[in-house]
């Protein structure tokens, strides 16, 4: 098993998989999975339930380490959204305080948020409709606002590799579809934007699409 994360230019950040294996215990995801996603572009990853979608995503981040095979990542630099559903929707902060956590890793310790941190931060409020909520806490929002809330956190890392877990399960239509206006201009500006999803209409705007069912074992 090999694992190499790089730092380089976002136009040479391949991300290779190569008779890549994974299991969770005896079930296994994937033996022998073969993948490329080209850097500065758009990549649906689809599929049925439970066929590794989001363990894709787990290993390309580094949460999930591969059994077998070769995995490079051309960035260290990575932003991911996961399911609300993995969030902690209780957990007592407001929903500008969670966007804020978006810009930790460039804050460093013990560094305040600077005002260019706080006009990124009311930028992706604004972009994508929370602006008149953050003061509420997550608990206090719907189920839709928290999914925005986790999405804007991600947007605000201003990472060269944007991973999402369906970015627009829960959404209402006029929601779902300022999302993927907004992925489809990151991927246009340089992004290198992988979305797992079920979601036809985010499917079409990608630029390369991966059905992971047929890369996993039956």
């Amino acid at each position: 098993m090999k694992v190499i994360f790089n730092k380089t230019d976002i136009r040479t950040a391949r991300i290779q998989l190569t008779a890549v294996a994974f299991s969770y215990g005896r079930v296994p995801v994937f033996d022998g999975l073969d993948l490329q996603i080209e850097p500065t572009s758009f990549t649906a990853v689809v599929g049925a339930n439970g066929c590794g979608k989001s363990t894709l995503l787990d290993l390309i981040a580094g949460v999930l380490r591969p059994n077998r095979g070769h995995l490079h990542v051309g960035v260290r630099d990575i932003a991911y959204a996961v399911q609300r559903s993995q969030a902690g929707d209780n957990f007592p902060i407001t929903a500008a305080e969670a966007v804020m956590m978006g810009r930790w890793r460039r804050l460093g310790l013990l560094r305040r948020p600077s005002a260019a941190d706080h006009a990124v931060v009311e930028h992706w409020m604004t972009e994508l409709g929370l602006a008149d909520l953050r003061d509420r806490t997550l608990g206090e929002l719907s189920g839709g606002q928290r999914q925005r809330v986790l999405l804007a956190q991600a947007l605000a890392q201003e990472a060269p590799l944007l991973l999402l877990d369906e970015p627009t399960t829960g959404l209402d239509a006029a929601s779902g579809a300022l999302v993927i206006a907004h992925l489809r201009r990151l991927a246009d500006m340089g992004t290198t934007v992988i979305a797992a999803t079920h979601d036809t209409a985010l499917t079409a705007a990608a630029d390369h699409r991966i059905d992971i069912a047929g890369h996993a074992p039956h």
